[in-house]
């Protein structure tokens, strides 16, 4: 996003000063309860999302609970990440999406569902014994084993388990929105002993082993602990939640050292919001520090205009996005999920407008644009030019990015407004009935912003009243053009420190605000400062549609990596180039006609053919492929340009062709994806890629899905050296390698071929360390036509 703007002043704020955490000063958000959305692209998502929830069947979410219960399940268990590992991980989100769902539409089904299956955890709860439940396969020993010191962590694996303490959040953190959002007492209870459990878990476990356990993936636990804290008033939870604070990323974000390049993104996003939940318990204005650090490098260095991060779900160099340029697997979905919850909580510690300006620019462009308008959630956003996304299908997918998005569509409202004991803020300008209870007010937005550019507020008081109105300023607004009518008088209004226009006055019944918001078209340029550029209307992303070819597994197949665009990735030589200086590029894009949100391009485009494209709003875009951001040069280099592209692009692309399958080695998902087995192996990041290595061995299955591979590459590092180890497939020795360190290229890539007969679907590669040496380490692996 722009770097000179108002996230480098949320940065002087922050820093320059003393954050004042203590109760009394702290801004709150309404119960989602107290927030009606009316009529907008944000109702009609939110009632999508309830349709989507409504078609799951409780019974097949309870299954994995059921059964480490040692209790019969009503129905099968779904498939997908349901039965691979992860199992319950939906059923925790479910009852958050639940919670959401109840609180925000009063829909008699979602609670009557809600307490269906928090009965069903207090059954399994119950016969557990000791305050557990879950759904994680062979819990019972896999708990026994990790209080009694037994830790054998990785970055996704515990224990030979699939990201355990992760699962096992979502279930805390949803049976925490049933109590807090809905109320149920039940919830509360069945909380409390899990936490119990967790305790006397963990209790015997020094610090020393508590780090390591968290080199896996955990999720929000220490947020979910600290929530249990504030809730039950025991600080032993409190300094259990410091406890499973990783302070391998606290450490560096103490110092405002940014070194998240590589790291699994949203493995840290949560951690940071349980730093921040922390200091708003503790008082710690070190810790609440850190976690503004972490935003702010993230949302200035790290995020795309439409508020996405990451790059085949990890930080790219905050220096070069190419590699985000060039995948099909952009920005994740539950990164942005988790950046907007953190942004909720440093926004109610210190109101600052910048927080809202990212807030609404992430709401409108990612997340709303994650849910297809028929239902399906999309886990990667690739911004790769005339690439697509892939939606997930309600009974056969059950990734990350379905859980996260269950509950995404439902709180729109949970932040249009916050207040502090006398004032009221506006922050979004969303369509929605506010209902303060307190003070005796219904306030009324009525908008179609972004298709208007104006928004009034009526107020329905009781009694008269004094108190301050702040109107967020929006930071893509300049100077003074965004004007305040009361009762149809113009206001003149300053933008106080926070960027809130403020108003204090007596107010009465009847009373109407109107603010004008006028926008208007920039162009953003990439962080890294390389001449792309995607195109910003107001708060709104634009978009093109380029065609609706190739859009192979646009909706999943329920396959383990169905989330990812599978289709063919065309050229990037190919795709247009704006011709002209950044600084003129958005008077290219001109209006269809007022308010419609469709633009058009005016000249000076190559090749000629799109100009005939329209900019849309991105959160429109669905069933095609579309361009974000656009390469741009001046005329003179233009054929320069196209060839440095070609070149890039060229010899990836041949490569993808004759590509079957890819690992990239200590990378999460990628490894998940392809069911790796290991002994005595390590992971590390080095030259900005992943490796593994092992004194013992590692083994991935590779997917010949086509049944033709003739050949495997591999990549080395090319200093390595003295290394010698046994490369296998389907425990056939293919070679023995011996690394050797030549002088060369950073990076080695050799072949090995294949026996040609016998063609399996699925092929078992293990590389084995010779005795007293390593086995890699691996960069990559592909496998090969």
């Amino acid at each position: 996003m722009r770097k000179n703007n108002r996230y480098t002043t949320i940065a002087a704020v922050l820093f320059l000063s003393v954050l004042k955490i203590h109760a009394q000063d702290r801004i709150a958000a309404f119960p989602l309860s107290d927030v009606r959305l009316l009529e907008s692209p944000f109702k009609r998502a939110c009632q999508t999302d309830l349709n989507y929830i409504l078609s799951l069947d409780p019974d097949r979410l309870l299954a994995p609970f059921l059964r480490e219960a040692g209790l019969k399940p009503k129905a099968q268990s779904y498939g997908n990440w349901e039965n691979t590992g992860l199992d319950g991980h939906i059923g925790g989100h479910y009852l958050s999406a639940l919670s959401n769902m109840y609180a925000a539409t009063h829909n008699a089904e979602a609670r009557r569902r809600l307490i269906y299956m928090i009965d069903e955890l207090e059954k399994c709860q119950r016969e557990n014994g000791n305050g557990y439940v879950g759904g994680i396969p062979g819990s019972k020993k896999f708990w026994t084993d990790l209080a009694a010191g037994k830790i054998e962590a990785g970055g996704f694996s515990l224990n030979g388990k699939w990201v355990p303490w992760y699962n096992m959040h979502k279930l805390f953190a949803g049976l925490i929105d049933a109590y807090r959002l809905t109320g149920i007492e039940k919830a509360k209870e069945i909380l409390i002993k899990l936490s119990e459990w967790c305790f006397l878990t963990t209790r015997q476990l020094d610090d020393a082993q508590l780090q390591n356990m968290l080199r896996c993936e955990q999720g929000g636990m220490n947020e979910a602990l600290a929530d249990i804290a504030g809730i039950t008033g025991d600080h032993r939870y409190l300094q259990l939640a410091e406890r499973f604070s990783h302070r391998l990323i606290l450490d560096p974000l103490l110092k405002r050292v940014d070194s998240l390049t590589g790291l699994h993104a949203n493995t840290q996003i949560p951690k940071v919001i349980g730093f921040m939940r922390i200091a708003e318990i503790s008082g710690d204005t070190s810790w609440a520090g850190a976690a503004a650090f972490f935003w702010q490098t993230v949302v200035k260095n790290r995020t795309v205009s439409f508020g996405g991060n990451s790059v085949r779900e990890h930080f790219n160099p905050a220096d070069d996005f190419s590699s985000m340029l060039e995948s099909r697997e952009g920005p994740e979905t539950c990164n942005s999920y988790n950046m907007l919850k953190l942004s909720k909580h440093l926004f109610l510690q210190h109101p600052l407008a910048g927080y809202m300006d990212y807030y609404e620019r992430t709401l409108y462009n990612h997340i709303l644009s994650s849910q297809h308008p028929d239902g399906g959630f999309v886990y990667f956003t690739p911004i790769r030019p005339r690439h697509y996304r892939v939606y997930s299908r309600a009974q056969q997918d059950f990734w990350c990015c379905v859980g996260s998005g269950m509950e995404n569509h439902g709180k729109y409202g949970e932040m249009i407004y916050a207040h502090s004991s006398q004032d009221l803020y506006v922050n979004l300008f969303i369509p929605s009935v506010l209902t303060w209870k307190e003070k005796g007010l219904q306030l009324t937005q009525q908008t179609a912003f972004p298709y208007q550019e104006k928004s009034s507020f009526r107020l329905s008081l009781k009694n008269a009243g004094r108190f301050s109105f702040h109107i967020r300023k929006p930071s893509w607004i300049p100077g003074s053009r965004m004007t305040v009518t009361i009762n149809g008088k113009r206001t003149a209004l300053s933008a106080d420190e926070h960027d809130y226009l403020s108003i204090h006055r007596l107010w009465k019944n009847g009373d109407v605000i109107t603010v004008e918001l006028p926008m208007h078209t920039t162009a953003e340029q990439l962080p890294d400062g390389t001449p792309w550029v995607s195109f910003v209307h107001g708060p709104v992303v634009l978009a093109a549609i380029t065609d609706t070819t190739g859009l192979t597994g646009q909706y999943s197949d329920g396959s383990r990596s169905g989330h990812i665009a599978n289709g063919p990735l065309y050229p990037l030589e190919e795709a247009p180039v704006f011709i002209g200086s950044k600084n003129e590029l958005d008077q290219r894009i001109v209006p269809v006609r007022p308010s419609s949100l469709q633009f058009t391009i005016k000249d000076s485009i190559y090749p000629a053919r799109y100009r005939l494209l329209k900019l849309v709003p991105f959160f429109s875009v669905h069933n095609a492929r579309y361009i974000v951001y656009w390469p741009y040069t001046s005329q003179s280099g233009l054929q320069k340009r196209k060839e440095q592209i070609r070149v890039a692009d060229s010899l990836k692309q041949q490569l993808e062709r004759s590509t079957i399958d890819r690992i990239l080695p200590g990378e999460q998902q990628p490894e998940a994806d392809h069911n790796f087995q290991g002994e005595k192996t390590e992971t590390g990041l080095h030259n900005g890629r992943h490796w593994r290595h092992a004194t013992g061995w590692f083994s991935y299955d590779l997917k010949n899905t086509t049944k033709d591979a003739r050949k495997i590459r591999v990549t080395y590092w090319g200093e390595d050296r003295g290394r010698e180890f046994d490369i296998f497939i389907n425990d056939r020795l293919v070679t023995r390698v011996h690394l050797e360190g030549k002088d060369g290229p950073l990076f080695i890539d050799k072949d090995y071929a294949l026996q040609e007969t016998g063609q399996p679907a699925v092929l078992n590669i293990r590389f084995k360390a010779a005795g007293g040496s390593t086995a890699g380490g691996i960069y990559e692996i592909r496998l090969l036509r």
